[in-house]
Parts: C-alpha cells; sequence; structure tokens
C-alpha cells in the first residue's frame, strides 16, 4: 500500500464550488481528488493496522481545526518541473502544521522529508508555465476575499495506480 493522510476541508458550498472551478481548469488531479490538505506523505513500507494505529495514537488529543484562507501563493513543486496556486491558511496554518508535526513524531518519522518545508495549502492550479500559474494567484489575490472552514476528520488514503481509495476516516472531536 501507498499510505497518506489527508483532509477533505468542510466549506461553504460557494466556496467549495469556486475552488472546484478553477481546479477544473488548472488542475490534473481534479478528477482523481477533490479540494485536500495532505497531512502525511507517502508512506509504502508500513502495514495498514501499523500506520492507522499509529496515525491514531498521535492525533488522541486533536479536536476539529478551524482555518481561513485569505490569499493564494505560487509554490515551485519540489519533486517536478510543475509550479503550484495554493490556498494558504492565514488562520489555523500552525495548528495544521503541529498535526504534522505530531503524527511524524514517533514510527513515522524515518518518513518525515525534513528537506522540504511542510506547508499547509489546497492546491488550486497547477503548471510547468510558471506564468500561467502566477496570472492565477494574481486574479485570486486581486481582491480581498476570505473562506473559511472546518477539518473534521482525516482521511487515510491509499494511492495505486493513479486511484485513490479512502482505507478509513478517522473523525476529530468538536473544539
Amino acid at each position: 500500500m501507498n499510505l497518506h493522510v489527508v483532509a477533505y476541508p468542510e466549506l461553504a458550498p460557494t466556496d467549495f464550488e469556486l475552488i472546484q472551478r478553477c481546479r477544473k481548469e488548472h488542475n490534473s488531479l481534479y478528477s482523481m481528488i477533490g479540494p485536500h490538505f495532505t497531512i502525511v506523505f507517502s508512506v509504502q513500507d508500513m502495514a495498514f493496522a501499523d500506520f492507522s494505529a499509529e496515525v491514531k495514537r498521535q492525533i488522541a488529543d486533536t479536536t476539529q481545526i478551524l482555518f481561513c484562507f485569505r490569499g493564494v501563493v505560487l509554490n515551485k513543486d519540489s519533486f517536478s518541473n510543475y509550479y503550484d496556486a495554493f490556498l494558504v491558511p492565514d488562520e489555523g496554518f500552525s495548528k495544521v502544521v503541529k498535526l504534522h508535526d505530531r503524527i511524524y513524531s514517533n514510527k513515522l518519522s524515518p518518513h518525515h522529508r525534513l528537506d522540504i518545508s511542510y506547508i499547509p495549502h489546497l492546491s488550486i492550479a497547477s503548471s510547468t508555465d510558471v506564468t500561467t500559474v502566477k496570472r492565477i494567484v494574481d486574479k485570486w489575490n486581486e481582491k480581498e476575499f476570505a473562506i473559511n472552514g472546518v477539518i473534521s476528520s482525516l482521511d487515510i488514503i491509499n494511492y495505486e495506480n493513479r486511484v485513490i481509495t479512502t482505507v478509513e476516516k478517522i473523525q476529530l472531536p468538536l473544539i
């Protein structure tokens, strides 16, 4: 298995549709996975039961996370020639980072990529043409906006052969 942990945020329907319109036009993952935060990246050499138990142990005291996006940033992908447009939360940023770090703190620590900065985000666009992505970033940022949401659960997913399957959903307690 190729296990990951993602959070599909709860968003207002109009905000979800706004994000999805952009993703449909500019993000190659649109049809594969919905808007999400990746919390844990690819873990291939751990049994699902061990992976699940470790994630649950590390998030035992975690409650739902409120966040708010107010801007989009340009990011160069660390593994390819692609550039991305990321919605990065103003509020909730540190809570998502701390959740990410906590899950990687023990049995998953050998899988933690310390050579790459972790930036909590929803990817809304990607392209090898940086000017295309920069235009998208600028269009989003030309006016003020606030997209509020909540992370109320984490999904353990398996990603194999360009297919994503949710293996387990873990609900987070209310704040």
